[in-house]
């Protein structure tokens, strides 16, 4: 096969593909981990082939580390702590940080806008 960048149509497929895969493992997930952990590597493994990245719908929901699907309570923990998301996988123990500074800001954005229409409506 040629070296280079995949045609558009593959790299299409290739992202549907995961899309069926990630929905499928979560879906599976409550009867049959295993299978759901394996419809997840081989989510990974078109990923690499076909040089894409996995959506962003599915990338936090399996661990970066031992490559297990995430089902939160189940087999992982959230906890929000000092502006992160801490998503703890229980199977390997490793903690994924996601920063959420963004939507901190937002919500605190809404809350002044809210208190200056209010108190021009006072006025």
């Amino acid at each position: 096969m040629r070296r280079g960048r995949r045609p558009k149509w593959m790299i299409d497929i290739a992202n549907e593909r995961m899309n069926i895969l990630f929905s499928m493992a979560k879906k599976e997930f409550s009867v049959n981990p295993d299978r759901s952990h394996r419809y997840v590597s081989l989510a990974r493994k078109i990923s690499k082939k076909y040089n894409t990245k996995i959506p962003t719908k599915w990338r936090r929901s399996y661990c970066k580390k031992c490559y297990k699907f995430l089902d939160p309570s189940k087999n992982s923990s959230i906890r929000l702590k000092q502006g992160k998301i801490h998503i703890k996988c229980n199977q390997c123990n490793e903690i994924m940080k996601i920063p959420y500074i963004n939507e901190q800001k937002e919500k605190r954005r809404a809350k002044i806008e809210y208190y200056s229409i209010k108190k021009r409506n006072n006025e």
